[in-house]
């Protein structure tokens, strides 16, 4: 559980990639529970993430310009970005002229 968990937890939910996530107050320390998204019936269930890929690592940051904000699989994902006006999706920094560190990518 921290604060950057969260937002990315609120991003997540916002795009429609989870159903629900809660903050358990557990000891030593609260936990994130996250609830995951699921389409279809019965068998033929499958779930709304299909691929997820971490972009920046305590090793290697990768920060990008306004004008070089990724696009994942043509706009049918979502890059998260963390920007000097919060953490959000690429989609919204392109709109606010804003570039930032690229957390990770998701479709």
């Amino acid at each position: 559980h921290s604060g950057i968990k969260i937002a990315i937890a609120e991003v997540l939910q916002k795009e429609g990639y989870i159903e629900d996530f809660k903050v358990l107050p557990e000891k030593p320390q609260p936990v994130l529970q996250l609830t995951l998204k699921y389409v279809g019936h019965r068998r033929n269930r499958r779930s709304v993430i299909t691929g997820l890929q971490r972009v920046s690592r305590p090793g290697r940051r990768v920060y990008v310009g306004k004008g070089n904000v990724p696009w994942v699989l043509s706009g049918m994902g979502v890059a998260i970005l963390t920007t000097s006006k919060g953490i959000m999706t690429g989609q919204r920094a392109r709109r606010l002229g804003v570039g930032g560190e690229v957390l990770c990518k998701v479709w």
